[in-house]
């Protein structure tokens, strides 16, 4: 667990004591409905304290896994030919959504209106 994760923890679980001592402090002197939303609130952080702990216990599953996987020799320019494909492939994918749009007032006008020279201009039907 980071040290980040431990201050969480302790802010939560002080948070915590301090929801329970006020519902006490409720219970004693105010209302019933009131000590009962507090001691409900308490349960609350103590939930987060076991998220954090289960966050970590993952994040070290994972570094101890990646630690143990062997590592694939790949050349540099392999790999640098990997990344110009996948920028070739985004770029594909960008110039397609583009060209798929009608015109300047169809994205002006979120979908809703064409230009009069657009293609995939549609009539407006005035039925319902």
């Amino acid at each position: 667990m980071s040290s980040s994760s431990r201050l969480l923890c302790v802010l939560y679980v002080a948070t915590s004591a301090g929801l329970a001592w006020t519902a006490v402090l409720e219970l004693r002197y105010g209302p019933v409905w009131a000590a009962g939303l507090f001691a409900a609130g308490s349960i609350v952080p103590v939930v987060a304290v076991v998220r954090e702990t289960v966050l970590g216990d993952q994040r070290r599953t994972i570094a101890e896994l990646r630690a143990r996987r062997p590592v694939p020799a790949v050349r540099e320019d392999a790999r640098a030919e990997a990344v110009v494909r996948e920028d070739a492939r985004a770029e594909a994918v960008v110039r397609a959504e583009l060209d798929a749009a009608c015109c300047e007032r169809w994205w002006t006008s979120f979908g809703t209106d064409h230009d009069a020279t657009c293609g995939h201009r549609l009539p407006r039907s005035s039925a319902a």
